[in-house]
């Protein structure tokens, strides 16, 4: 006879199928998992055995062979350790065999029999619901497998109780389906004083998703301006929040299993390594690229970083996915993300000020300038130099238009932008691409005329060039004006720089 549990392994965000089959023959005692298992996979043998002798069963003198199907399927991670326990209860008449085939199940175990949370519980919930099974799952990520619809969820908190649920003796209580508590107020962009024109491309940016670089000196405000655009963005819909979570499911981030609403807002430090940004490792665990999907990732002092940690950045933000290769398989991840990054000038920071440049200027700029490549450069839609605050503007009363009164017109410029992409995946101007765009952003004859102008005069790029009619469109949906005119195509052309040294 041999005992057959559901449970999952993860490629990604994909859900592929396992079928944990427990055989027990005779012969010699051996406890032995087969089926590509990794170090941690092979290592549930102790932990099962010792839960299992928690609760006073031993596992019985016989060759048990437990076979992870299919077997060239590589299996990671601690999850697979509840699946091999109640394969091994079903193969010793513990735990009826008939209705645990309707479930999937995935946990890892404590040696005192406990069942402790595990990543990626909730595209398991999703996945069980699509194959109109139940899921058993550890109790501290039963609200996270909650919203995955209308499944039976067990939610146990210990091997016994899961026993006992199935002989009647106990009935667990089916989990709630639960929302992140209200993060803590973001900073006002009230704070800020002066950088008029850095404060509205931040709202340009905001309102369409766009890509940002920010170049000033030192104490400019590059930092606190970035730290004030997700406070600016609405919160993410439904099917938005469903894939974030979904993410951070798998990396283990989805704290106390609540589903977060507001957009992420990632800065990885300049020390960064490649597969800490874009998605890597041991077991391509998703980056801060794909954690930072339907969100901002931030990066502060863009030069400091690797260039090819930077160059690594160029597919995910055109295509929006991070591939991550393999030689037995390539994982793919969601990075829909809008880039916000700060820069100096140059290394000392301060190229406009003759009094504190260094002597190597302006070599010193362009050296520093030209660590970012020119395909980089052009895959970011709004550039803007952030100056020096001037001792005058600090002494001025703070603006009264704050995050606010912002986050109004933001929030209404998006609704123009939902209505118009209704039935497609794009949800913002910075996504529209090829005949849409053409059709949505197409200027009159005044602001045509312009931009050919311009797209000569700058040597502007295919991608250059639409990433200023996107601008534009989104200038447009601010002003709340149906057409693209001339002036809505001068302001997104002076948001365009040339990439030093070239």
């Amino acid at each position: 006879m041999v005992a057959r549990v559901n449970t999952v392994a993860f490629q990604g965000i994909e859900v592929l199928p396992v079928d944990v089959q427990v055989q027990m023959a005779a012969g010699l005692p051996a406890f032995t998992i087969v089926g590509l298992p990794d170090k941690a996979v092979g290592e549930s043998r102790e932990r099962v055995r010792a839960a299992l002798g928690a609760m006073g069963l031993a596992l019985p003198p016989k060759r048990i062979t437990v076979n992870l199907a299919p077997a060239d399927l590589l299996k990671e991670g601690s999850h697979f350790d509840l699946p091999i326990a109640v394969g091994l209860l079903v193969a010793m008449g513990v735990l009826p065999g008939e209705e645990i085939a309707g479930y999937t199940v995935l946990g890892e175990l404590g040696l005192d029999g406990s069942i402790t949370s595990v990543a990626g519980v909730l595209p398991a919930a999703i996945g069980a619901s699509a194959e109109d099974r139940g899921l058993i799952c550890p109790a501290a990520c039963g609200g996270e497998a909650a919203w995955a619809g209308r499944i039976e969820i067990l939610a146990a908190p210990t091997l016994l109780s899961l026993i006992n649920h199935f002989k009647g003796t106990q009935v667990l209580t089916p989990p709630e389906a639960r929302l992140a508590a209200e993060e803590e107020r973001y900073p006002d962009l009230r704070d800020i004083k002066g950088q008029e024109t850095a404060k509205r491309a931040l709202e340009v940016a905001a309102a369409g998703g766009h890509n940002l670089l920010m170049i000033g000196p030192p104490g400019s405000g590059k930092s606190m301006l970035a730290q004030r655009l997700p406070g600016l963005l609405p919160p993410l819909d439904p099917a938005e929040a469903l894939e974030v979570s979904m993410i951070h499911s798998i990396a283990g981030h989805l704290e106390g299993g609540r589903m977060r609403r507001r957009r992420p807002f990632r800065d990885p430090h300049h020390s960064a390594s490649l597969p800490a940004l874009v998605g890597g490792g041991i077991r391509a665990k998703p980056g801060e690229i794909s954690l930072a999907h339907n969100g901002v990732l931030f990066l502060d002092e863009l030069p400091e970083f690797a260039r090819g940690t930077l160059e690594s950045l160029r597919q995910p933000l055109e295509s929006g996915r991070a591939v991550v290769a393999r030689a037995n398989a390539h994982v793919t991840y969601p990075a829909r993300v809008q880039l916000v990054a700060a820069m100096n000038p140059c290394r000392c920071g301060h190229l406009d000020d003759p009094s504190l440049t260094c002597g190597r200027a302006p070599r010193c700029a362009l050296d520093y300038q030209s660590k970012i490549s020119g395909p980089l450069f052009d895959r970011i839609d709004l550039h803007v130099e952030v100056p020096a605050v001037s001792p005058a503007d600090l002494a001025l009363p703070s603006p009264r238009e704050g995050s606010a009164e912002v986050a109004a017109r933001i929030a209404a410029a998006r609704a123009v932008q939902r209505a118009r992409y209704d039935g497609t995946e794009i949800r913002v101007n910075a996504q529209a691409d090829g005949t849409l765009l053409e059709e949505v952003a197409t200027p009159d004859a005044a602001g045509k005329a312009l931009l050919t102008e311009a797209a000569e005069r700058m040597k502007l790029s295919a991608r250059g060039y639409h990433r200023v009619l996107r601008v534009a469109r989104t200038l447009a949906d601010l002003a709340g004006v149906e057409q693209v005119g001339r002036i809505q195509i001068a302001e997104a052309l002076s948001y365009r720089r040339v990439a030093p040294g070239r």
